[in-house]
């Protein structure tokens, strides 16, 4: 395991300096799933719930927590986004996959944002389905591939 770079030599927190890094190409995907009732399932993909188009409001939501990201964790940098894209796949009856897609020209990477998107937007999700179904539940919420940067290409091989 590699050392933890968010820590100096006596164990105080740091954010990263990224200034010698060169700008290169990045992307990360991350994923995550909403298990719920058929049902639930149904209002969503049909569009019948009160709250509104669900999935639309989640992608926007994932969108939005994308560019929010370095204010919610405390060591990540801001970045300048080049582009965020979630999608959704249905894989069962139960269960909704959502997949985002973030890239930037950066010194750093952008797995954090991509699994921020799809935290956020299984929470809205949950969130506006929850008067039907509060036994929903989220995860696993994991990263799926990164690339750019000098750790080189990730793929998870169980994804």
């Amino acid at each position: 395991m590699s050392e933890l770079t968010h820590f100096d030599d006596e164990g105080a927190s740091r954010m990263v300096d990224v200034g010698g890094k060169d700008v290169t190409a990045r992307i990360a995907v991350a994923e995550s799933f909403v298990t719920m009732e058929p049902a639930t399932q149904r209002l969503i993909l049909d569009r019948q719930v009160s709250k509104g188009d669900v999935l639309e409001i989640a992608r926007i939501a994932g969108i939005m927590a994308t560019k929010k990201t370095a204010d919610l964790i405390p060591l990540c940098h801001p970045l300048s986004i080049s582009s965020v894209r979630l999608d959704y796949e249905v894989q069962n009856e139960t269960t909704i996959r959502i997949i985002a897609t973030v890239k930037i020209d950066g010194k750093t990477g952008v797995e954090m944002e991509a699994l921020t998107a799809v935290s956020i937007a299984a929470l809205t999700i949950y969130d506006m389905c929850k008067a039907v179904d509060r036994a929903m539940s989220l995860g696993p919420t994991r990263l799926v591939e990164k690339s750019g940067g000098k750790s080189g290409h990730f793929i998870r091989k169980d994804a």
